[in-house]
């Protein structure tokens, strides 16, 4: 995440044309950064932003959010409050699919974990966009965004035309599935807007049907309390719930079964060749027995510049025992 200078509503002098030519200027010098696909949103928003908001503080009261007190914040219902005089937003994908699989018998680690911190790469790369506007509009208010500010980050980025909102939480581009990482560009410039993705889920629950523990309790609704991600990445705990082990198979870090079984991510997919998300080898061929003999300092030596450092190691060896527990050979 990170801050331009936050002032008052860029006032363009020009035309609603240039207006039209900077926006597609910002979206081709993301497409430049790696981002695909990109797209632009009018603050506030159409009418589909209030009801999310609602069915946020519905997420909440019905204590959803288990252990992430953080999703509370107040900020991530006014988006003001990250970036005063923010007129629209530019909205980025980063597609960390790869067209590679973890080793058979090996443990499960979700693939958005696989390269480097998605959070550096994505902020980097929207702080070059940022200091690119800044050059075209001098004294512009700009802020990046990835998914640690608080910030309906699906929310925004299916009203950019990113994708849409799928039943399992998951943001889903028709062309490239939901294998696809997003972070958010506010600014006080007043750009035009993309249309919004409307959803193409239909009458599909495969995701409903395939989660093990039956976290997506109803569709678009993720309960944490009942999610082997939230459980094996979030959860402080020594031990984990005794349900969590007996559902959890091979996952150890994180759980893709929910975008595994989507129709939109078996179709052919493009693989990403960017440097930046190409798997780490041991990530695809983890084994319980030879990590359980690894050091603190060992662990840190591996996941160095990983999103997955959230995981400490203690927590890391609790995975792996509960894992080992319930599979003594990992399925593939």
């Amino acid at each position: 995440m990170s801050s331009g200078h936050p002032q008052q509503p860029f006032s363009s002098a020009g035309s609603e044309r240039r207006l039209q030519e900077l926006a597609a200027a910002l979206k081709d010098q993301a497409r430049a950064q790696g981002f695909e696909p990109v797209g632009l949103a009018a603050l506030p928003g159409d009418e589909r932003m209030p009801l999310r908001h609602a069915a946020l503080e519905r997420w909440l009261e019905a204590g959803h959010q288990a252990g992430m007190a953080w999703m509370a914040d107040p900020r991530r219902r006014q988006i003001s409050s990250l970036l005063p005089g923010a007129r629209s937003l530019l909205a980025v994908g980063l597609n960390y699919h790869v067209a590679t699989n973890r080793a058979p018998g090996s443990l499960a680690v979700a693939r958005y974990g696989w390269g480097r911190d998605y959070h550096r790469v994505i902020d980097g790369r929207l702080r070059r966009l940022g200091r690119w506007l800044e050059e075209q509009c001098p004294g512009v208010g700009w802020r990046a965004c990835v998914d640690s500010a608080p910030l309906l980050d699906k929310a925004w980025a299916e009203q950019a035309g990113l994708g849409w909102i799928g039943k399992n939480g998951n943001l889903i581009h028709p062309r490239r599935g939901s294998w696809m990482l997003i972070g958010h560009l506010l600014t006080t410039v007043d750009l035009p807007g993309d249309a919004p993705s409307e959803p193409l889920c239909g009458s599909c629950s495969r995701c409903l049907e395939a989660c093990p523990t039956g976290a997506i309790s109803e569709p678009f609704v993720v309960d944490a309390n009942r999610c082997l991600a939230y459980h094996t990445i979030e959860n402080r705990d020594e031990t984990l719930p005794a349900a969590m082990v007996a559902a959890m198979g091979p996952w150890v870090a994180g759980c893709d079964i929910c975008q595994d079984v989507c129709p939109w991510n078996r179709q052919p997919l493009p693989s990403s060749e960017d440097p930046d998300l190409q798997p780490r080898d041991w990530l695809l061929n983890l084994r319980a027995d030879e990590a359980l003999s690894w050091s603190d300092a060992d662990w840190d030596e591996r996941l160095r510049g990983s999103a997955l450092r959230r995981i400490k190691p203690w927590m890391w060896r609790r995975n792996l025992r509960s894992a080992q527990s319930r599979t003594p050979e990992a399925a593939p």
